[in-house]
């Protein structure tokens, strides 16, 4: 199946040269981040997936350990974070936002309102299968009824002991309907209303439900429309939202980043790969700019 990914299945592929390769870029005096951000950043998941196996095999090692190891700061976190199964490292990134004190609110409406019902599906088997080991709360009871926003009540309520009527509706309806629906529901109710979705929701809702249902409505009109603008908040704030900006680069690599970058383009008049030269350095800038995958 075509995808709209920047990072495809490498051609040639070969899990034991890889593994090779990178124990040499590790191995010594120095590390050869070139080499390995190359690299791991032209594989596809499914393919660095085999490469650690390959490394297991042929040295006896964990290679995210010893990526770990040999790498530090903003370019380990992303070079480990694409060595996560998909499923796995959003389920990772879901379980890191709730544990703790306090919860990163913004992580939890980003990965629950863009995901699909089946991704949200696989997200929970993961949880349950003890691939993420959970202390404290388990996410929002292994992410039951997971096609369904009414679940988010108990995520957002923030206190509240039961939503108004008007609330209700939005949640049931954003939660239960097709992102091919919506769109028509958000035409329609423009003509009837005479105004957008967006703006009732700003004005009958609040605080974390209000920027989880514009975060819904946002993705059903277009995901990688949505990630545009999300990306564009990572970097455009004071100092760079590093994690988010992983995050996002990361998990759209194989899934829609030609989109994302087009759509940012449309946005903004300028390049996600210009903006992300502006706003990072080194090699974690160099190994951001390959899952960009080219300047437009």
């Amino acid at each position: 199946m075509a995808t709209r990914g920047s990072v495809k299945p490498f051609v040639n592929f070969n899990a034991k040269h890889d593994a090779e390769v990178l124990r040499k870029a590790m191995k010594g005096i120095g590390t050869d981040e070139d080499a390995i951000l190359m690299l791991l950043a032209a594989r596809s998941n499914a393919q660095r997936q085999e490469i650690k196996a390959a490394y297991k095999k042929a040295f006896g090692k964990d290679l995210v350990k010893d990526l770990r190891s040999e790498l530090g700061g903003k370019l380990e976190d992303l070079i480990v974070a694409l060595m996560f199964p998909s499923t796995i490292y959003d389920a990772h990134e879901l379980h890191k936002a709730i544990k703790g004190v306090g919860t990163e609110d913004q992580v939890l409406i980003e990965i629950l309102a863009s995901r699909t019902c089946d991704e949200m599906k696989d997200i929970a088997k993961a949880y349950k299968k003890g691939n993420i080991h959970c202390s404290g709360t388990v996410l929002v009871a292994n992410l039951r009824s997971v096609c369904s926003l009414i679940v988010f009540q108990e995520l957002f309520a923030a206190g509240e002991e039961k939503f108004g009527t008007d609330e209700d509706k939005f949640i049931n309806i954003l939660g239960n309907r097709s992102a091919e629906h919506l769109r028509r529901v958000f035409d329609a109710y423009k003509k009837i209303a005479g105004c957008d979705i967006e703006e009732s929701i700003k004005d009958e809702c609040t605080g974390n439900l209000e920027a989880l249902l514009l975060a819904v409505v946002k993705c059903a009109k277009s995901v990688p429309g949505y990630f545009a603008e999300s990306v564009r908040e990572s970097m455009r704030r004071a100092g760079t939202d590093d994690e988010t900006l992983i995050r996002i680069m990361v998990s759209r690599s194989e899934r829609d980043m030609l989109d994302v970058r087009a759509m940012y383009k449309k946005k903004y008049g300028e390049s996600l790969y210009s903006t992300i030269q502006e706003d990072t350095e080194g090699d974690y800038q160099k190994a951001l700019l390959y899952l960009c995958g080219g300047n437009d």
